[in-house]
């Protein structure tokens, strides 16, 4: 099976060493993507910001990859803390809608650079 390296020039660069995407079959695997913002490389403020540009970086990445949000067929969202989990839902909704895809959600001890969300997406080229 081939395997395409995806980076989006529109997406915050990588904090580690690892690509946005990798394309395998008809699939894209993302990285998980934070709040960073791409033309600063800042976090963005709250969970509320972080959460919508977290969303515009999987957008720009899934655009490079010649895809968009319905093409996603799961997500898995890790939050700092459950409490935003209402927050995120809402915003996340906003991108997502129709039939949403599977996903999963799960609160863990921190995330790289004290980010708030991060999200990674699995999706499929028809």
């Amino acid at each position: 099976m081939k395997k395409t390296i995806i980076n989006a020039k529109n997406a915050p660069a990588a904090v580690g060493p690892y690509v946005h995407a990798v394309k395998a079959g008809n699939f894209v695997f993302t990285s998980g993507q934070i709040g960073l913002i791409p033309e600063t490389g800042v976090l963005a403020r709250g969970i509320a910001a972080q959460t919508e540009q977290v969303l515009k970086n999987l957008g720009a990445v899934l655009s490079e990859a010649g895809l968009a949000y319905t093409d996603v067929i799961k997500t898995t969202v890790f939050l700092d803390s459950m409490d935003d989990f209402a927050v995120v839902n809402e915003i996340y909704a906003k991108y997502f809608t129709g039939d949403a895809p599977a996903r999963s959600c799960v609160e863990v001890a921190s995330l790289p650079k004290e980010a708030l969300v991060e999200i990674e997406v699995i999706a499929v080229a028809e």
